[in-house]
C-alpha cells in the first residue's frame, strides 16, 4: 500500500487508498505524483520505454514508495487482504475481461463487486468510488442527446458488459451509507489514453484489414469522449467531495466526459491519420452493415464457433452510428470537476504513445490518399465513375433502380423490343399529359409545371455526342489498321477474346448477359476500388501460374515465331508472356 499525498481527510492526515485498474493506475502517476496499488487479475507489466506513467511507477515501486499485488476479485480473502489499511478504494474492472464466457465475465464484474463491497465493510473502508460507463444507459436502438443522470437505466443494454456494469453500479449505490461506507459511481464515455486496450487497438485492425475505409450511416452522429488523465482526475475530485459535499455526492452517479462533443467519424479520422492509415470516406447504409452483423451472428451460432467474439464489433457499431452525448453539469457541480486535459491534446498523446501500431511511415504518412484510384480513372472519372462508384447513395440507388425497370419492361417481360418501345413511349406521355393537367396547387402543395427547356437538347450536348461517336469510329478503324499490320499481338489477343465474349453472349442467354452486366456494374467497380492492391496481386500471382502452362505446350516453331513477333520472351532461360507482363 502507498499512501497518496493529494487526498487529505478533514482532519489533514495523509490517506492510504487503493486502485483497482491499469488503465487508471498509470494515469493516477502522472496526474497527482503518488502512487497505489492495483487489483488486478493479469500480472502488471511496464513498458521500458519513455512513457510518463509506466516511468514513475517503476520508480515508485522501487522506491517502496508503492506496493503491487496480484488479486483475483473472485477470491473474497485476496480482496480483503489488498484492501485492508485504506481509507479509499477506487475500483474499475480489469479490461481483458473473457467476454465470450458470460460466467467468468459475471463473476469478475457482478461477484468481484460484491467482494469489494464486503471487503470495505469489513476492513472499515470510508469511501468507495466504482468507475462506472457511460453505456448503461444505452440500449443500441436510439440516440442519446445530451442527457443528465436522470435519465432512467431502462435494463436494455447494447451488450453483455453494459449489462453487468449496471447490475455492479447498482450493488456500488445500493452499498452507500451501510456500515459507514459512502459510495459513488462515475460514468465516462468513451474513454481512450494511452494504456487502452481496446478502441485504439481496434481502429488500427480495422485500418489493417481495409474495413476502416466505411463510415457506417451518415458520419454526422455526435460522441463524448474523455481522456483517461481526466477519468482519474474525476476520481479524485469524487473522493475529496464525498468529505465535503458527502449528501450530494454520496450514493449517486456522475457522468463523465471531455465536454467536447465531436463527430464520431471525426474522431476516428484523427486517430487513423495520426497514425498514418487512410480517413474513412466511403458512406455505408447503417442498416447494410446491422444486417451483416446479425448474418454474421446467425452463421457463428448456426457454426458453434465460440473462437470469435462479435460483442466488440457490435459495440462498435452502436458507438459508430448513434448519437451520444452526456450532461456533465451535476459534475461540475458537486464533485468540481472539469477536465485537465483538452480532447485536442488527448488526442496527440494518444497518438504518440500508439507509435509503435503505426503503419509504415514510407507508405502510409507521405501518401495522397487523393489522388484517383484505378477503377475511378477506368470509368472515367465523370458522372458514371460517380454512380459506380457509390460516391451518392441515394443518386446511385436511383440509377439501378431505373435500369433494373427499363431491364425488366424490354427483355424480362416477353415482348418484342418494338411493342415495348411503343408501350414505354405510351406510358410517359400519358404520365405528361396527366401531370400537365393537374391544378397549380391542391390542398396547400403547389404543383410546379414543366418546363419545355427540360426536353431541349443544348448544341454542345449534341456536339459531344457526335464528337464521341465519330472517336470511336476512328478508335475502331485504328484498331483494324493495326490488326491488319499484324504488328500489335498484345491487341489482337484482346479483340479476339473480346469477340469471343460476344459469341459467347449471343449464343448462349441476351438478357442473362445483360442481367450480367448490370450487376458488375454497379458492384464489380466499387469492391476493385476497396481491395485494389488484393486484386492487382492476385491477378499478377494467377498470370505467373499460368504463363508456364501457356507455353510449355506450345510447339517449338510456334514458341520461335511468338518470340519473333514480340509476344514472348525469354528471361533466366525460361520464356514468358509478354503481353502479361506489360
Amino acid at each position: 500500500m502507498a499512501i497518496v499525498d493529494d487526498l487529505i481527510n478533514p482532519r489533514g492526515t495523509k490517506r492510504t487508498c487503493v486502485v483497482a485498474g491499469r488503465l487508471l493506475l498509470v494515469s493516477f502517476n502522472s496526474v497527482i505524483g503518488s502512487f497505489v496499488s492495483p487489483i488486478r487479475l493479469t500480472p502488471l507489466q511496464l513498458d521500458t520505454d519513455s512513457n510518463h506513467g509506466d516511468s514513475v511507477l517503476r520508480d515508485a515501486l522501487a522506491s517502496g514508495r508503492a506496493s503491487y499485488c496480484q488479486v483475483d476479485v473472485r477470491d473474497p480473502s485476496q480482496v480483503i487482504k489488498a484492501v485492508e489499511g485504506s481509507s479509499v478504494v477506487f475500483y474499475m474492472e480489469a479490461t481483458d475481461l473473457p467476454k465470450h464466457d458470460f460466467y467468468d465475465c459475471y463473476m469478475i464484474v457482478v461477484q468481484g463487486a460484491k467482494n469489494v463491497i464486503n471487503a470495505c465493510r469489513e476492513c472499515k473502508v470510508r469511501q468507495l468510488i466504482y468507475n462506472s460507463s457511460a453505456d448503461i444507459i444505452f440500449d443500441g436502438s436510439r440516440d442519446i442527446c445530451n442527457r443528465d443522470e436522470s435519465f432512467p437505466c431502462h435494463w436494455k443494454f447494447a451488450d453483455m458488459l453494459s449489462d453487468l456494469k449496471a447490475q455492479a453500479e447498482s450493488l456500488v449505490l445500493y452499498a452507500n451509507n451501510i456500515g459507514g461506507l459512502l459510495t459513488c459511481a462515475l460514468r465516462p464515455s468513451n474513454v481512450f489514453g494511452p494504456g487502452d486496450t481496446q478502441l485504439v487497438p481496434f481502429l488500427v485492425n480495422l485500418a489493417r484489414s481495409g474495413w476502416a475505409k466505411f463510415i457506417i450511416g451518415s458520419g454526422d452522429n455526435m460522441s463524448d469522449f474523455t481522456y483517461a488523465e481526466n477519468v482519474t482526475h474525476a476520481h479524485i475530485c469524487a473522493a475529496k467531495a464525498l468529505d465535503s459535499q458527502m449528501i450530494s455526492v454520496a450514493g449517486k452517479a456522475f457522468f463523465i466526459t471531455n465536454l467536447e462533443p465531436m463527430k464520431f467519424w471525426e474522431f476516428v479520422s484523427l486517430i487513423l491519420e495520426g497514425l498514418g492509415y487512410q480517413r474513412p470516406s466511403i458512406k455505408v447504409p447503417a442498416r447494410i452493415v446491422c444486417y451483416a452483423l446479425l448474418v454474421v451472428k446467425w452463421m457463428h451460432e448456426k457454426l458453434g464457433s465460440r473462437k470469435y467474439n462479435l460483442d466488440i464489433s457490435a459495440r462498435f457499431f452502436h458507438l459508430a452510428s448513434c448519437t451520444r452525448t452526456f450532461n456533465c453539469s451535476a459534475a461540475q457541480k458537486y464533485i468540481g470537476y472539469s477536465p485537465v486535459v483538452s480532447l485536442e491534446d488527448g488526442i496527440r498523446l494518444t497518438i504518440e504513445s500508439f507509435s509503435h501500431l503505426a503503419k509504415d511511415s514510407s507508405f502510409g504518412r507521405f501518401l495522397n490518399f487523393e489522388g484517383q484510384s484505378k477503377a475511378e480513372k477506368l470509368l472515367g472519372s465523370g458522372k458514371v465513375s460517380d454512380i459506380c462508384l457509390w460516391r451518392d447513395e441515394k443518386k446511385t440507388f436511383t440509377c439501378f433502380v431505373a435500369l433494373v425497370l427499363l431491364f425488366y419492361w424490354f427483355l424480362l417481360s416477353g415482348k418484342t423490343f418494338a411493342s415495348s418501345t411503343a408501350n414505354l413511349l405510351l406510358l410517359v406521355t400519358t404520365i405528361l399529359y396527366g401531370y400537365a393537367n393537374l391544378p397549380p396547387k391542391i390542398s396547400s402543395f403547389n404543383i410546379p409545371k414543366i418546363s419545355l427547356s427540360w426536353f431541349e437538347i443544348s448544341e454542345n450536348s449534341v456536339q459531344d455526342t457526335i464528337m464521341s461517336i465519330v472517336y470511336l469510329w476512328n478508335s475502331g478503324l485504328h484498331t483494324i489498321r493495326s490488326l491488319a499490320q499484324g504488328e500489335d499481338w498484345n491487341k489482337f489477343f484482346q479483340v479476339v477474346l473480346f469477340l469471343y465474349v460476344v459469341k459467347w453472349i449471343l449464343v448462349e442467354s441476351f438478357a442473362v448477359a445483360i442481367g450480367f452486366a448490370l450487376v458488375f456494374a454497379f458492384t464489380a467497380f466499387f469492391v476493385y476500388e476497396q481491395y485494389e492492391s488484393e486484386i492487382d496481386g492476385l491477378t499478377r500471382m494467377l498470370f505467373s501460374l499460368t504463363k508456364g502452362l501457356l507455353t510449355s505446350y506450345l510447339p517449338a516453331s510456334m514458341t520461335s515465331f511468338l518470340q519473333n513477333k514480340g509476344v514472348l520472351r525469354k528471361e533466366n532461360g525460361k520464356v514468358v508472356n509478354e503481353a502479361a507482363g506489360r
